[in-house]
């Protein structure tokens, strides 16, 4: 039986971790986005197909508020990881690909390399998991990486998720070049 249509659904547009404030992205984010995006532009290049060369402070607004529009419609879930005390950007996380009947949902991430290696990333996605049960109730949750993304794998195997398997031939990578994706999971019942 299909629920109520999503945009329908009430959903924190916030919430904290120890250290973070995790929230969907305000009108003028852009500038601080863009800003972490060319601190990191070499560490983001290698995996993401948007960060070829480094977008203005106009494109970065109008994804930022693409990501509002999207948060607000239920269709995506943008979430920016902004630090508790100091108000940093941290990096950009959210809830993915989503299937509103099955209650399935992709975590996506990308750190600053400023606060790379310090766990934040998996400090954000263990509570953006957290809040994908609690709040959405998610049936399953996936985490889906390049298998040569040593350090996005590592994100998803210390806070529990199953390797499913690698999926050969998937998709290109960012040269165009063909590429294995690694699937990770947690699943209501068994995980949670």
């Amino acid at each position: 039986m299909k629920g109520p249509d999503p945009i329908l659904l009430q959903i924190p547009e916030s919430f904290e971790t120890k250290r973070l404030i995790i929230r969907a992205p305000l009108w003028e984010d852009g500038a601080m986005v863009n800003e972490a995006v060319k601190q990191s532009i070499d560490e983001l290049r290698p995996w993401m197909l948007w960060a070829k060369q480094i977008p203005s402070i106009e494109e970065s607004e109008i994804i930022s508020r693409q990501g509002r529009v999207h948060f607000l419609e239920r269709s995506d879930l943008r979430l920016y990881l902004i630090h508790k005390t100091t108000g940093q950007f941290i990096g950009s996380s959210g809830l993915h690909r989503i299937d509103w009947e099955a209650r399935k949902f992709e975590i996506g991430y990308w750190v600053n390399t400023l606060f790379s290696g310090q766990g934040y990333m998996t400090e954000a996605v263990e509570g953006i998991t957290r809040f994908a049960i609690d709040e959405l109730q998610a049936n399953r949750i996936e985490i889906r990486c390049d298998a040569r993304n040593i350090r996005s794998a590592r994100v998803a195997e210390r806070l529990g998720f199953t390797k499913e398997g690698i999926l050969r031939s998937d998709k290109c990578d960012v040269n165009g070049i063909i590429r294995d994706t690694i699937v990770f999971s947690k699943v209501r019942g068994a995980e949670f």
